[in-house]
């Protein structure tokens, strides 16, 4: 068993809060890590999951059930079936307003999210759930295995490649034909499927949604429509551009990337770092691997951007602290990278103090590549920030 970090914060918020939000995507240990957060808190709990029809009909006439369970936690599992039940919550939370009384687990939805807010406002506490990160696998396990299988739980520590290759194509396809319309998505199952491949193909680069649109048929709100579900489903995310006051023409439109690079390996039919490594997109893989691996471990601490001009000034990644550039990074597949102008252009155009290149390198430590510009390995980089 791997020890999710975010338990610490978890513990902490829950002893403040009355409600606890546990989002991410399926099969990415939600249930689990709840189980462990009521073993440590020694309270006594009950777990309902809303895809049992036998823990639906207990909620029918919720207050009594509630309130008969008072001093315990109660876990609802794929609450964002039942968001009829958040006034509710709120009613019966203010009688007895008490940290730790209800943990909440959700696949994410826009309704989830919107309704959970109205309601418990100032009652509930958000937390993300991310698949497996560098922090959490090492030393036990390798980097590379991250990168190759991803980071849920179930194909990371499958036995076999083929294994994760099958759980990954189930899980494509159970989100698919299944979570996406149940989460309010209303365009064919096999559309979305057709959407995921180009995705893969695209992982990395500037999105078009026109572009999209065309190529699949459809119109150009259909597109944005389905990314929107993808994104909140946490499956795909979005890095918006950093915009400066610099008088360069810069470019606006948001790139895309698929979160967990097993499941993008999966749709390019890529299963081995030998395999990687001769492909195309490997750099624009890599890049996807080392954005997440920040974003995973620093979660609210910094907002990320990426910066790109006309002239092809451009990194890969901005992170931003207080609204402003904090730091720089390149993320650079081959471990002997060579840096174009655009690098160090942009860096005198971010102006900022803390820029690096990240390199696949077995090696911890930073070493000195040019006048604040330094190179390393995602866990190095990572510890140094």
């Amino acid at each position: 068993m791997i020890n999710r970090l975010l338990e610490i914060d978890l513990l902490k918020t829950f002893r403040i809060f009355p409600v606890l939000a546990l989002l991410g995507p399926r099969q990415v240990g939600k249930t689990t890590l709840a189980k462990t957060l009521v073993k440590a808190l020694k309270k006594k709990s009950v777990y309902l999951d809303m895809e049992n029809p036998d823990d639906r009909f207990l909620l029918q006439n919720p207050i009594p059930f509630f309130e008969q369970h008072q001093k315990d936690c109660i876990i609802i599992d794929e609450v964002q079936r039942v968001t009829e039940l958040f006034p509710v919550l709120r009613s019966v939370i203010d009688k007895y307003r008490k940290p730790g009384r209800f943990l909440l687990l959700g696949s994410a939805s826009p309704d989830l999210l919107a309704k959970s807010s109205e309601t418990l406002a100032g009652r509930i506490y958000y937390h993300e759930l991310t698949p497996f990160f560098i922090k959490e696998i090492t030393p036990k396990y390798s980097v590379e295995k991250l990168l190759i299988r991803g980071g849920y739980p179930l194909p990371f520590l499958a036995k076999t490649t083929e294994a994760a290759k099958l759980w990954q194509q189930s899980f494509l396809t159970t989100y698919v034909e299944r979570e996406l319309p149940a989460l309010g998505l209303s365009v064919s199952p096999l559309l979305v499927q057709r959407f995921f491949q180009m995705l893969a193909h695209l992982h990395g680069g500037i999105i078009n949604y026109s572009q999209l649109a065309e190529a699949l048929g459809v119109t150009y709100h259909t597109v944005q429509n389905i990314t929107d579900y993808l994104e909140n489903a946490f499956l795909i995310r979005r890095l918006q551009p950093w915009f400066s006051n610099s008088k360069k023409r810069i470019v606006k439109s948001p790139k895309i990337y698929i979160r967990d690079t097993g499941i993008l390996l999966n749709l390019l039919k890529i299963y081995s770092m030998k395999d990687l490594l001769g492909h195309p997109q490997c750099g624009m893989v890599w890049e996807g691997f080392v954005l997440e691996q920040c974003a995973n471990y620093f979660g609210k601490k910094y907002d990320y951007y990426f910066y790109r001009t006309q002239d092809g000034t451009e990194t890969d990644i901005v992170m931003t602290k207080a609204g402003k550039p904090f730091a720089s990074v390149e993320a650079k597949i081959n471990t002997a990278p060579v840096l174009t102008a655009g690098t160090y252009n942009a860096i005198k155009d971010l102006k900022t103090k803390n820029n690096y290149v990240i390199t696949p390198r077995k090696e911890k430590g930073l070493i000195a590549i040019g006048k604040n510009l330094l190179t390393g390995n995602v866990e190095t980089l990572i510890e140094k920030l």
